[in-house]
């Protein structure tokens, strides 16, 4: 596997997009990353899981999915060494982080922002008592 496979099988995804922050490029789903290729240099693709999902991974095949170090790492930033990982497990690995942000959107997309929120109030006209 390599870059250009990663890329294909992340693009395959519904509704998924190709993108780019901070000079990386990104894979999305409804405007938030689920994936990345910020190490593509080091031969990674990066997945944005659980902690939780990420010691699955690690545990079952630590020769191919590593933490990334720091914070990000702790909280679920997942590298996926692509030299020797097979499109089934780069393909069950995409998924699993693009199904993590679509339930994390649907989430957040049904609690309206705080600004939205106060937007909301202001346009209220006043009360009368």
């Amino acid at each position: 596997m390599n870059i250009h496979d990663f890329r294909r099988i992340a693009l395959s995804l519904p509704n998924a997009e190709e993108s780019s922050h901070m000079g990386s490029v990104d894979f999305r789903v409804d405007g938030r990353i689920f994936a990345t290729l910020a190490h593509a240099k080091l031969g990674y693709g990066n997945l944005m899981l659980t902690p939780e999902q990420q010691a699955a991974f690690v545990a079952e095949l630590p020769e191919v999915f590593i933490p990334v170090k720091g914070g990000w790492g702790r909280n679920g930033a997942t590298h996926i060494v692509l030299s020797v990982a097979n499109e089934d497990v780069v393909a069950g690995a995409l998924r699993a982080a693009w199904q993590l942000r679509v339930e994390k959107n649907q989430k957040t997309a049904k609690k309206p922002s705080l600004a939205a929120k106060h937007k909301a109030k202001a346009k209220r006209p006043p009360s009368k008592r």
